[in-house]
């Protein structure tokens, strides 16, 4: 059978990407935006998951984008067998639904971001230079979905017999406020009327916490204050 994927010339440029969605014209556009950037350059298409898949093997992108619901195969299928083949790109998926069952799934398959269709440019386009440089990348939105999922396991998680672990970072009493806060799905300006404290007083208070902590994004804050039973 032949496939209907068009490929375009490298042009050496830092990040490679494969972008996958069954609707020309968002790829279309998708495409002019991403190469308006010099950094960034599409070198092919596709129009459903097993054409992803081929186009990773040909070509071996630094990025797959993958929309979610395409024909015969959808996206996050075709990132889950991407992983199982160990191909080493990175997939971003970006779908029109920020339901919760198409973002857990995403990321049990292995997805490095989600993103919603909606995303302005400057996001789009950290996201990717985010996720190239190995990080995961999900906006503020689908991170509260994150980490509610989390927070909602753990209360269905039997109490464990263990000693409860100590907090090991050396939080103070105001961080650990606003680690509550923050797993809540509270903003900044949010916490910042909650605390009768300046903005910027939060965001510092906030970038202290997480370096303490070691951790660079919201699911990561979430998974680390579950495991030291900070939440």
């Amino acid at each position: 059978m032949d496939r209907t994927y068009t490929n375009f010339p490298v042009l050496n440029k830092t990040i490679t990407i494969a972008l996958v969605d069954d609707h020309m014209l968002v790829r279309n556009g998708i495409k002019s935006l991403l190469e308006a950037e010099s950094d960034l350059d599409v070198i092919a298409e596709g129009s459903n998951g097993f054409e992803a898949l081929e186009i990773v093997e040909k070509y071996n992108p630094d990025i797959l984008i993958i929309d979610v619901r395409m024909p015969e195969m959808n996206g996050i299928e075709a990132v889950k067998q991407l992983q199982n083949k160990n191909k080493k790109v990175k997939a971003i998926v970006l779908s029109m639904h920020d339901s919760e069952e198409y973002i857990l799934q995403s990321i049990k398959a292995g997805a490095y971001g989600y993103l919603l269709k909606d995303t302005d440019k400057k996001e789009f386009i950290k996201a990717i230079h985010t996720v190239y440089e190995g990080e995961k990348y999900f906006s503020g939105d689908i991170s509260n979905i994150i980490v509610s999922n989390l927070l909602q396991n753990k209360s269905l998680e039997p109490e464990p017999e263990v000693v409860v672990k100590k907090d090991p970072f050396g939080l103070t009493k105001k961080e650990k406020l606003i680690l509550g806060h923050v797993l809540s799905g509270k903003t900044n300006s949010e916490i910042s009327v909650l605390l009768k404290n300046s903005k910027r007083t939060i965001e510092t208070h906030r970038f202290n916490l997480m370096k303490k902590m070691n951790v660079k994004n919201l699911m990561e804050l979430a998974s680390k204050a579950k495991e030291f039973n900070l939440n």
